[in-house]
């Protein structure tokens, strides 16, 4: 039967996608366009703030550290901290540490303040997101990571590429423009296609990079390139990190991941091959699984695989078919 013969199957969504996580902050992409939101926004009394430096910000115990924008501000202002940059990262749709609706703004410092001065409590510290990640709730790791992208953008981006001038900031922190020729210049996000590649009889393979002997099992990833289509890049990497021919595939879902701007596109492939030859590069060993033999392997510590935080554990399990038994310490 064509689609021609059944329009109705042409929008039909295959019910093995990855479920859609909603958004926790809206971007107001229309009101920071507004020229000077952000200047009004610190002097609300309604914004909160989160500090972010050398791609670290400051958490609690519980989660990121959020100040009032104004005190925060002022105090960042009048001290040696170096530079400092506001932009706005949005306003929460849901409930977390900060209040649903609240504005949210990020400042971006050179020198970092230490805890316990500029207002900044004793008892916060400074820590990256891959330390902190697992005791993050939703609104707060939607926050670290689009602070953390935006963050990193600005400090690898502050001439034209153009002319080499130094550009200002706009839009409230996402676009730069060049004073001297007018350019634009937006955020870059990087394409990376992230894969399950199940063989003929329905083995999962796994690989890992680094010493041979590692236990770490993951998912194959790789960057797209220009001209490239996603499922190209599908097809090129696994056979350049494992000698695979991979015959179809198929996209399930994605994931932000900021290290430094990437975008993960999570595939599902299949592959008539039965052996894999790591390229001893990228991938320095690579092992096909059975389901028993991966929760086995898992529950026994010979191997680790991907946390639950990453889109890898979620293409893992949707190939396993429900949750994988992770070895209890």
């Amino acid at each position: 039967m064509s689609y021609t013969e059944s329009p109705a199957l042409a929008n039909h969504l295959m019910d093995t996608v990855l479920p859609v996580r909603p958004a926790m902050v809206d971007r107001g992409s229309a009101a920071r366009m507004k020229p000077g939101m952000v200047e009004e926004l610190i002097s609300s009394g309604s914004a909160r703030a989160m500090v972010i430096s050398e791609r670290k910000a400051l958490v609690t115990a519980d989660g990121l550290w959020f100040a009032d924008a104004t005190t925060l501000w002022n105090a960042l202002k009048d001290s040696d901290a170096g530079a400092v940059t506001a932009i706005y990262l949005g306003t929460t749709l849901t409930p977390s540490s900060v209040a649903e609706g609240t504005p949210v703004l990020l400042f971006t410092v050179n020198q970092p303040p230490a805890p316990g001065t500029l207002t900044v409590p004793s008892d916060v510290q400074w820590a990256g997101f891959r330390e902190v990640a697992a005791r993050l709730g939703a609104v707060d790791t939607a926050l670290f990571i689009e602070a953390s992208a935006i963050s990193n953008w600005h400090a690898n981006h502050t001439h034209c590429p153009k002319c080499g001038n130094p550009t200002d900031i706009e839009a409230g922190g996402w676009v730069r423009r060049c004073p001297k020729d007018n350019s634009e210049h937006y955020p870059r996000t990087d394409p990376a296609i992230i894969v399950t590649v199940v063989g003929p009889d329905g083995r999962l393979l796994l690989g890992g990079g680094g010493p041979a002997d590692a236990r770490n099992y993951s998912t194959l990833a790789g960057f797209v390139e220009p001209g490239e289509s996603l499922e190209q890049a599908v097809v090129r990497e696994i056979g350049e990190e494992v000698g695979v021919r991979v015959t179809a595939c198929q996209y399930l879902g994605s994931q932000s991941w900021p290290f430094p701007a990437s975008l993960m596109l999570g595939f599902t492939a299949t592959t008539d091959d039965a052996v894999a030859r790591p390229d001893g590069v990228e991938v320095t060993r690579a092992r096909w699984f059975s389901r028993e033999e991966l929760q086995e392997a898992v529950l026994s510590g010979e191997i680790t695989i991907s946390t639950r935080l990453s889109i890898a554990r979620s293409l893992i399990e949707h190939w396993y078919g429900g949750v994988i038994e992770d070895l209890q310490p």
